[in-house]
């Protein structure tokens, strides 16, 4: 898992190399090896998790991506959890707590982060999505591709 997460925040650091933010998502396989897609944040309506879920489900069956494995950088916001919820993949890894992120962003009107964590998203549906998360051992690495990019009035 710590593998397949350093390599979201890989993705994470090349969407912040282009102006976007740092936020990083990839879909591994039922096989846990396997990485399928990979994308970098876009824009506010447009994250990493969410835009990588709509490209899985018109390339991947809902059986298939039931086994599979979204990893994320940070917890994924209601938008991002409602999208990996209804485009049926079954687990998710995160890295750093929506807590933390918070913790980064402060009050930068770029993100207005809502405080609902995606456990409690998952709950409220009929699916048992799998989820680990936070991994203490790489926020450190997580935070430092987010430090000095939000800028807080």
């Amino acid at each position: 898992m710590l593998h397949h997460l350093r390599r979201a925040n890989a993705i994470a650091l090349r969407a912040r190399g282009f102006g976007h933010h740092p936020f990083g998502a990839i879909l591994v396989a039922p096989d846990h090896e396997t990485v399928l897609l990979e994308q970098g944040n876009v824009n506010t309506v447009n994250h990493a998790e969410s835009v990588l879920v709509r490209v899985a489900s018109t390339n991947f069956s809902p059986e298939y991506l039931w086994n599979c494995t979204l990893y994320t950088t940070a917890e994924p916001c209601v938008m991002c959890a409602g999208t990996q919820y209804w485009g049926n993949i079954g687990r998710l890894v995160y890295g750093i707590a929506e807590t933390s992120l918070l913790a980064l962003t402060g009050s930068d009107a770029q993100n207005p982060t809502l405080s609902l964590p995606c456990r409690q998203v998952f709950a409220a549906g009929q699916k048992p999505i799998r989820v680990w998360g936070p991994f203490d051992a790489l926020e450190d690495e997580i935070v430092a591709v987010h430090r000095d990019f939000w800028r807080s009035p």
